[in-house]
């Protein structure tokens, strides 16, 4: 049976990042994914901002790898010259209710450890942004964007550089522990394999729970539920009347339909949050009205003809509709007493900007 150190199911952005990581300390790291390529499905369906860590719980995984892997990321696209921009994004309030959730997140920020935060008046951003309405703003000056593909494709070469390998269209079977690693059944293409690992980590995104199911000696127990929640953004032709990210104040189960900007200057709005049953990408043109309604509040001179459906994702989410926070889900042997199995459930936003942190984490989880 051949055997490799370490194989990653998933290469979204985090499994991309983990694979990385591991390549530069084991000798053999596979990567693969079921679809045509890397990043095909929740990493490239996304609003490709770089958060700042303001608004999660204190001591959560979401604020701490957040706030270390904002750091690490802008690091890695400087050395690695991946387009980004450190924008800024402005979290808007409308009224003295919405004003005292802003003074709230100055103080969540700071016990994250995000502490450049600054209050904007209403006269002020009169001056400074014009076209846009509210009563009063913070600016996070740490908030950014960044190219995803672009991203992907350098932590795909640094694998490679390091002789790990990635193979698309080839599905997670199985996996049986062996008392020195991990029998894993593989479908490439149709054609079965078993591959013998001494790491297994599960990365897969919206599948991840389906995944863990097929982890012989992982009691069910140790697999949560997971809710598909889509988001649908819709793009702005033209020039865009913002520099800037612009955000509402959060709504449960997401942070609102705001605007945000692309590389290339292309200024989108969304996501909205919708659950849904099965993975479905489609985008009902019915949902411009629900958007332009939100969207006026900050924006009021919008233009709806320029306004247009473009593309949805979706969040494999911990909470229900009905829930309250939930974190992320990072599962090793002290959880599920399997050695060298790291399961990783519930990793929607900031998955992207807290992918390197996730990896040193993943990695440091496995002593490796």
């Amino acid at each position: 049976m051949e055997k490799v150190d370490a194989i990653i199911i998933g290469a979204g952005v985090v499994g991309l990042a983990i694979a990385a990581k591991m390549s530069n300390t084991l000798q053999s790291v596979l990567l693969i994914d079921k679809n045509q390529s890397f990043g095909e499905e929740t990493s490239s369906r996304n609003s490709e901002v770089i958060h700042a860590g303001i608004y999660y719980p204190q001591n959560s995984l979401k604020a701490k790898l957040c706030v270390e892997g904002k750091e690490l990321l802008y690091l890695y696209c400087q050395s690695r010259k991946i387009p980004h921009q450190r924008l800024g994004k402005l979290l808007v309030a409308h009224g003295a209710a919405e004003e005292r959730y802003l003074v709230k997140t100055i103080k969540q920020a700071a016990l994250n450890g995000v502490n450049d935060l600054t209050w904007l008046t209403e006269a002020e951003l009169k001056t400074s942004n014009p076209n846009l309405k509210a009563s009063a703003a913070l600016l996070s000056p740490s908030t950014g964007i960044i190219d995803v593909h672009s991203y992907m494709q350098s932590l795909l070469a640094e694998l490679e550089e390091n002789k790990g390998q990635f193979v698309a269209q080839t599905a997670f079977v199985d996996a049986q522990p062996n008392g020195n690693g991990f029998d894993v059944t593989l479908n490439s293409q149709g054609e079965m394999m078993k591959i013998n690992c001494n790491y297994l980590i599960n990365s897969g995104g919206l599948h991840s729970t389906n995944l863990a199911g097929n982890i012989r000696g992982l009691a069910k127990t140790h697999i949560p539920k997971l809710n598909y929640c889509r988001g649908h953004y819709f793009s702005y032709q033209g020039k865009s009347p913002f520099s800037q990210l612009i955000y509402p104040v959060p709504e449960a189960h997401g942070l609102g339909i705001h605007a945000s900007l692309d590389i290339g200057g292309q200024l989108k709005f969304g996501p909205d949050t919708q659950y849904i049953d099965t993975i479905d990408y489609k985008v009902s043109v019915k949902l411009k009205e629900k958007f332009i309604e939100a969207i006026q509040r900050y924006y009021p001179t919008i233009d709806a003809e320029r306004l247009q459906p473009a593309y949805s994702g979706i969040r494999p989410k911990l909470e229900g509709p009905n829930d309250g926070f939930k974190d992320f889900i990072i599962q090793g042997a002290n959880e599920h007493n399997i050695t060298g199995l790291v399961n990783l459930f519930g990793i929607d936003s900031p998955g992207l900007t807290s992918s390197l942190a996730i990896a040193e984490y993943v990695t440091a989880t496995l002593k490796i």
